[in-house]
């Protein structure tokens, strides 16, 4: 069999700038590496299928893998928290979370306590703490950020967000979004966390000596996006293909700095591999990344490389320093050239335009090298509309790629 490399490029999509004379910062890039995978391989559109009002990451991925969202969508928290490191219990409850300053008043003074980096010693006195039976388990994330579980009976993930993502508002509790015994006990129990856990942060010798320097305390967790462990079968497992010789297993490995896709990567059971320089964000080490995909197929036959940069630059609305970013990664693809008996994939997981700063709908530009050949020249949005690939919903895409082209 072919191996593959899937490579995603977090909201590459985009719209037509007046600023870049109607061109995406796709279009206007120079990428002379992506065209020529393009110019000897096939191209075409993907139609992102999503949960909601608008494609999340975590669903975009989920989707793009073949997985079917009204059965295994799950709340961020969970792939945050396995992200992190964190170990998930079926039935567990996840929620990702900062650590934030609260007045008095429980009124929100920052939603990063001054961007917190030490928070080792504020986990230790608030891990483990038991409330009505159900045990909180944290663990520290990025700067601020925080990753908690709830480990007990009866918990749902159907609750409120306790971060609105505004400050000079008061703390918001926890509500239940259902009218069921477990979404209001979990609600409860969540509340009374936060409660006990602001009465210790606020006393805590760390907390105490920042507000001697003039620092702000991180006194209070701003919590969102509950998520209810359940286990995915296996991205190896749910893809059994003919096109496997007798006895051989699909291998799967992947490589990301963003702890969200290492959490996309531990739910599938793919192996995770750790690049130096692998940061999450546009400083990125890509030559890294491609050269550990590279090496990997040594012991793999399939590797997820997730690259984040794309996505922050559109969030950002700096549609110039998408394009350099592009180029950026252009210029680094030929490290995956000469790949024997190799499938290079790459796409995005949802457009992110840089004049609405949020995701969309729109088709996402695919370019497939290593089995057939289409007559387009340019990666881009416009371009791939002409491949031989043509418009295909996401969660078909690894059915096409394993059942009906390419093996």
């Amino acid at each position: 069999m072919k191996k593959i490399l899937f490579i995603i490029l977090d909201g590459l999509g985009d719209r037509p700038i007046k600023e870049l004379k109607g061109r995406t910062p796709l279009e206007a890039a120079k990428t002379p590496n992506f065209d020529f995978l393009v110019k000897n391989g096939i191209c075409g559109l993907i139609e992102p299928v999503f949960f909601g009002d608008f494609p999340t990451s975590k669903d975009a991925h989920l989707s793009l893998f073949g997985y079917d969202l009204n059965k295994w969508h799950m709340g961020r928290g969970v792939f945050e928290v396995l992200g992190i490191g964190m170990k998930m219990k079926e039935g567990d409850v996840a929620l990702r979370g900062n650590f934030a300053t609260v007045d008095k008043n429980l009124k929100i003074i920052d939603r990063r306590a001054g961007r917190i980096s030490d928070i080792k010693p504020l986990i230790k006195s608030l891990n483990g703490l038991v409330i009505s039976g159900v045990k909180f388990l944290l663990a520290s994330g990025i700067s601020h950020r925080v990753g908690i579980i709830l480990r007990g009976k009866n918990l749902s993930e159907q609750i409120s967000d306790g971060d609105l993502y505004e400050s000079k508002i008061i703390a918001p509790k926890i509500l239940p979004l259902k009218k069921i015994k477990e979404a209001k006990f979990t609600a409860k129990v969540l509340n009374e966390f936060l409660i006990k856990s602001h009465q210790i942060l606020k006393e805590h010798p760390l907390n105490k000596k920042r507000e001697r320097k003039g620092l702000l305390p991180a006194n209070y967790l701003l919590v969102r996006e509950a998520g209810k462990f359940k286990k995915i079968p296996p991205f190896s497992k749910i893809w059994k293909f003919a096109s496997l010789p007798a006895g051989r297993e699909l291998k799967s490995a992947a490589i990301s700095g963003g702890g969200l896709y290492q959490g996309i990567g531990k739910v599938l059971n793919m192996d995770i591999i750790k690049v130096k320089g692998a940061t999450g964000k546009p400083d990125t080490n890509i030559k890294g990344k491609l050269e550990a995909a590279r090496k990997a197929f040594k012991k793999y036959n399939f590797i997820y490389l997730h690259i984040k940069g794309t996505d922050v630059f559109s969030h950002d609305g700096d549609f110039l320093g998408k394009k350099k970013f592009i180029e950026k990664i252009d210029k680094f693809l030929p490290i995956l050239f000469g790949l024997k008996n190799t499938l290079i994939i790459i796409t995005g997981d949802h457009t992110t335009p840089c004049k609405i700063k949020e995701h969309t709908a729109d088709p996402i530009p695919i370019l497939i090298y290593g089995n057939g050949k289409d007559s387009v020249e340019k990666f881009s949005e416009k371009d791939c509309r002409k491949g031989k690939l043509g418009k295909i919903k996401s969660n078909i895409l690894m059915k096409t790629i394993w059942r009906k082209r390419f093996f």
